[in-house]
């Protein structure tokens, strides 16, 4: 069984999506069981609408709920020990559960994982990773979301830990990991983004294939299996993905249902733009892994709806059966243990000469 500790108020939507949500996902998954976490009074009347989820939950009252405005300075005086999202980090923390889950405040779950997880040994600070679909299947990109300005240490460990979850979660034995820069000359882009390229080039490890940088065109290609950014370029570009692809949908709609002959067309061609709905519908790749920390903590998008929370709990489901953590372990062993982790400070003065 795979045991997922869940903010049961997380999100826009609250409960009711995250019910629908577990519903969904035990349908496909019978080998699941939930920890809820929420306010009772709100949480009890809608369990007993889901009576499969019920067989399978332990619901636990919380007198707090994270709210989405909430700074994660705040979150953390009034949340620490007895909010919904607390909790469910808690439940991972003491073993209780394989993963927690949450469609709250992005920058509370960091803190909250951060305090009450702790990073694993030599990583200062976690990297919030996404699955992205391409065009040829799907890419892990990270960091999208956690932490700004990374230094060239950190993309390194992001590489690391995007690797591992390219192993755990696409089935690639060696996944090739690309650096994001303005161009894929060596001399080009930031100081931190060419320090941590010549390193992971010259480290050549055994559990991944570093290429080089990538381009941000790279990305929906599927050039590499693993795109290393640091989080505001990485969160710019996941949010203008989003906004494109719902751009598009809504031009295809219009230009379809404008004439006669459009929707003549339409009627020919359903099953294709079926298809192709399905690709842009950014719920399927809903439920992004906050890497770097001693238990596997997934991120929901706030205002999905019930498929795309089935699928954040499909994403932590295979973390878990996968292994994440250990595979992640067993690289960052593997790569200090090769004696690549050189002062980073070293390098960056033979840059400049």
């Amino acid at each position: 069984m795979v045991k997922i500790a869940i903010d049961a108020m997380g999100g826009d939507n609250g409960p009711s999506i995250v019910l629908a949500g577990a519903d969904i996902a035990l349908v496909r998954r019978p080998d699941l069981e939930f920890q809820l976490f929420g306010e009772e009074p709100v949480v009890r009347p809608l369990l007993d609408a889901y009576p499969r989820v019920k067989a399978v939950s332990t619901f636990t009252h919380c007198e707090i709920t994270v709210q989405m405005d909430d700074k994660p300075s705040q979150a953390l005086r009034k949340g620490r020990w007895k909010s919904s999202m607390w909790r469910a980090l808690e439940a991972v923390k003491k073993g209780e559960a394989d993963v927690a889950l949450s469609a709250g405040n992005t920058g509370a779950l960091m803190a909250m994982s951060k305090f009450c997880l702790r990073t694993m040994a030599g990583i200062e600070r976690p990297a919030l990773a996404a699955l992205w679909p391409t065009l040829r299947g799907e890419s892990v990109v990270l960091d999208v979301g956690a932490t700004i300005n990374a230094d060239a240490q950190q993309l390194i460990d992001f590489a690391m830990m995007g690797g591992a979850m390219a192993r755990a979660l696409l089935d690639v034995e060696r996944p090739t990991v690309g650096l994001l820069n303005i161009g894929v000359e060596e001399m080009k882009g930031l100081e931190e983004v060419r320090v941590a390229g010549q390193i992971l080039k010259e480290a050549n490890l055994d559990h991944l294939n570093y290429i080089g940088f990538v381009e941000g065109d790279d990305i929906g290609r599927g050039t590499v299996d693993v795109v290393v950014t640091e989080a505001f370029a990485g969160n710019i570009a996941l949010k203008t993905a989003e906004g494109t692809a719902r751009q598009i949908a809504s031009h295809l709609r219009d230009a379809m249902s404008r004439t006669l002959m459009g929707r003549i067309g339409y009627f020919f061609a359903r099953g294709a733009f079926r298809e192709l709905r399905q690709k842009l519908d950014p719920r399927a790749s809903n439920g992004a892994v906050l890497l770097g920390l001693n238990g596997i903590v997934i991120k929901s998008h706030g205002g999905t709806d019930g498929v795309g929370y089935a699928n954040a709990i499909e994403v932590g489901y295979s973390m878990a059966k996968n292994g994440l953590l250990t595979k992640i372990n067993q690289d960052l062993g593997d790569y200090h243990r090769a004696g690549f982790a050189r002062d980073i400070a070293d390098v960056v003065i033979e840059e400049a000469k």
